[in-house]
């Protein structure tokens, strides 16, 4: 049994001693354990070793919230994709270290991260004109965690992010393509299948995102299955090369869910059979990719052209999924085929039912038999 000093004699005849230094990711407490036959040596190598974690503390304590990330980014620089770092560099040097400026690690606490938060949803647009979306700061409130339980793993810091609150995430029902404007972008699509044309239909008939699309090349088609696999995405990225601010990369897709194969409608397959790709990406069949914010502003083009309403790409993803859910698809089948990690975020974000689609559900609706 250890006594107040955490020493006991082991059953064969050492003595066995520990002290607390930091704390593992669940909270708990690390320990350093030392061994020795005699007592009075093993006292001698635990005050030693308190010694040392004293003058190691002082010195942990004096480092600032920046010197903290900046830890924090070279060990995640090593374990995560290329884009999700460059997120996490631009979110601290955006957003977390101009407000917190040389502010010690040591003093921050619940208090002055809630304070944060309440400063990003008032000033937190960079022009400090205007708040930032409660995603964005959940997502830099994520991100402080991580950095916190670094800091409480490898130096026993007190984490600060225990008692934050969290703003609540908006939950709005993303906007969708109605049936007329649908019906307007296919006529004018399948009236001239170029290669950017074909794309467009591609995404209206997937869901995929565009930077799925960009990276989609001859090889992750399978024509005679009728299927496309989805294996990487083309982003822009920052580059930390210093040639550039930002670079086009073609990487792995935004999860490991998000690789999978979708089917593909017999009109579509036709079309393809008769769209070369010359072995290189679909989009430009060569082996350079068209990159996302290039297909963005065609496709915002196409739109004007054949008269609809203006919008991001990303609405045709929504709008594929709401249409699967109009057309009877099961939530796990939509799920899968838009490659998100959990059913919640389709129901949650994509399954929107307009006051028509409700009347006919209440039409059909029978309580007796």
């Amino acid at each position: 049994m250890r006594n107040a000093l955490n020493i006991y004699k082991r059953k064969d005849g050492r003595f066995e001693g520990r002290i607390p230094f930091g704390r593992n990711d669940n909270g708990s407490l690390k320990y350093r354990y030392f061994y020795s036959k005699d007592l009075a040596e093993l006292k001698d190598k635990m005050l030693s070793a308190y010694t040392s974690i004293e003058k190691y503390n002082t010195i942990s304590c004096a480092k600032t919230l920046s010197e903290i990330c900046a830890e924090w980014l070279s060990c995640a620089k090593l374990r995560v994709k290329r884009s999700s770092y460059c997120c996490y560099e631009r979110n601290i040097n955006k957003h977390i270290l101009p407000y917190f400026k040389k502010t010690k690690y040591s003093e921050l606490n619940s208090v002055k991260i809630n304070a944060f938060i309440e400063y990003l949803l008032k000033n937190g647009k960079s022009n400090g004109k205007g708040g930032l979306s409660s995603k964005t700061i959940r997502d830099n409130i994520v991100l402080l965690r991580s950095v916190a339980k670094y800091a409480e793993s490898e130096y026993g810091y007190k984490n600060p992010m225990r008692n934050v609150i969290m703003p609540k995430e908006n939950t709005k029902a993303a906007m969708v393509f109605n049936r007329d404007e649908r019906s307007s972008l296919q006529s004018y699509l399948m009236n001239d299948l170029n290669k950017t044309n074909v794309g467009i239909l591609l995404a209206m008939y997937t869901g995929m995102r565009i930077g799925e699309l960009c990276a989609v090349t001859a090889e992750d088609i399978d024509i005679q299955n009728g299927v496309i696999f989805i294996t990487k995405t083309v982003q822009r990225v920052s580059d930390t090369t210093g040639s550039s601010k930002t670079k086009v990369i073609v990487g792995l897709p935004k999860s490991r869910s998000s690789e999978r194969a979708i089917p593909i409608p017999n009109f579509l397959i036709n079309i393809l059979k008769n769209t070369p790709c010359n072995n290189g990406y679909l989009l430009t069949g060569t082996s350079k990719p068209v990159e996302p914010r290039t297909m963005q502003n065609r496709f915002k083009s196409v739109l004007k052209q054949c008269g609809v309403r203006e919008a991001n790409f990303h609405l045709l993803r929504h709008t594929y999924a709401t249409v699967c859910i109009e057309n009877g698809f099961d939530a796990k089948t939509v799920s899968e085929l838009l490659g998100h990690s959990s059913v919640q975020i389709t129901l949650n974000r994509y399954m929107h039912s307009d006051i028509e689609i409700k009347k006919r559900c209440v039409e059909n609706l029978n309580l007796v038999s």
